[in-house]
C-alpha cells in the first residue's frame, strides 16, 4: 500500500506578505508603547512636583500655626480688627472676661481619646458689655450632652477664658454634611449667624465674628474638658511625592530595558 502524501503550493506572494506585516507593525507598535509611557511618566513627575508644592503650603501652615501659639494673647479689639483685614485669626491666643449665657449652648459631636461626646459652646457675655463671643468650653461624654446631668459645670458668674481664636466655618451644601438641628442645639459647623438663631442675647448684644477655644482644664465637676483644639496637622505630602516619583523612576527603568532589549534583538536580525 502506497502512501500519498499531497502538497498545496502557496503563492510567493504570500509567503513575502507574512513576512512584512509584523516588520511594518513593529516601529508602530514601538511608537505606541513609547508615547504611552512618555505620557504615564509625565503624569507621575507632574504629581510628584503637585506635592513637593503642596508639602511647601504645608509646612508654612505648620510654621505660622507654631508661631502664633507661642505668641502672647491679644486683646479681643485686635483680634477682630485681623479678622477684619484679613478673615484668618486661626490659632491667635486671646483672653476674654464675662458671663456665661448657658440657655445659649450649642454641641457639635466630636470624640476625645476614642470616647464620643460633644464639644460645649456657649456664649460668654463680655464684661465690656454689648458685644458676646461663643466659647467651645470643650468636651462633655455623649450621654452629658443635657446641662442637668452635670450642673458643677455650669459656672456662674465672671469667669476669664484663655484659649486660642478660631475661624468660622460654614458647613458646605453637599449631600454628606448632616442638617443642623437648631432644635436641639446640635450643629456640624462652626457658623456663627447659624449658632446664634434662638440665642436669647440681652437686646443690642453684638456677637464677635469669630470663637475662643478655651484652653486645658476641667470645670468643676470634670466637664466640660477644655483643650481640645487640634493642633496636629497632618502633613504626609513628603511620603506622597516620594511615592509619585518613585514609580516614575521603576517606569523609567522598565522603559529602558525594552529599549536595550529592542536595539539588541533589532542587531541580530540584522
Amino acid at each position: 500500500m502506497t502512501r500519498t502524501t499531497s502538497h498545496i503550493e502557496r503563492p510567493a506572494g504570500e509567503d513575502a506578505e507574512a513576512a512584512t506585516v509584523p516588520a511594518v507593525l513593529r516601529p508602530l507598535r514601538i511608537l505606541v508603547v513609547a508615547v504611552v509611557a512618555l505620557s504615564t511618566f509625565a503624569v507621575l513627575v507632574s504629581l510628584g512636583a503637585w506635592q513637593v508644592e503642596r508639602l511647601r503650603w504645608k509646612e508654612g501652615i505648620v510654621a505660622t500655626i507654631d508661631a502664633r501659639i507661642h505668641a502672647p494673647p491679644k486683646p479681643l479689639a485686635e483680634i477682630e480688627a485681623i479678622h477684619g483685614a484679613s478673615g484668618d485669626v486661626d490659632y491667635w491666643p486671646i483672653e476674654a472676661r464675662g458671663t456665661f449665657l448657658h440657655s445659649g449652648e450649642r454641641y457639635f459631636l466630636a470624640t476625645l481619646k476614642g470616647q464620643a461626646g460633644w464639644n460645649v459652646y456657649t456664649p460668654l457675655l463680655l464684661e465690656t458689655g454689648g458685644e458676646a463671643i461663643f466659647v467651645n468650653r470643650g468636651f462633655v461624654p455623649y450621654e452629658a450632652k443635657d446641662p442637668a446631668t452635670r450642673p458643677s459645670g455650669q459656672i456662674e458668674g465672671q469667669v476669664t477664658i484663655t484659649g486660642l481664636a478660631r475661624n468660622p466655618s460654614p458647613a458646605p451644601s453637599t449631600w454628606f454634611t448632616p442638617e443642623n438641628d437648631p432644635r436641639t442645639g446640635t450643629f456640624f459647623a462652626r457658623d456663627v449667624e447659624a449658632m446664634a438663631e434662638g440665642v436669647a442675647l440681652p437686646s443690642g448684644t453684638r456677637l464677635l465674628p469669630f470663637f475662643l477655644d478655651a484652653g486645658p482644664g476641667a470645670a468643676p465637676g470634670g466637664i466640660p474638658v477644655g483643650g481640645v483644639t487640634v493642633i496636629e496637622i497632618p502633613n504626609n505630602h513628603l511620603q506622597y511625592a516620594v511615592t509619585w516619583f518613585g514609580l516614575a523612576a521603576v517606569l523609567a527603568v522598565m522603559m529602558l530595558v525594552f529599549s536595550v532589549q529592542h536595539w539588541r534583538a533589532s542587531r541580530a536580525g540584522a
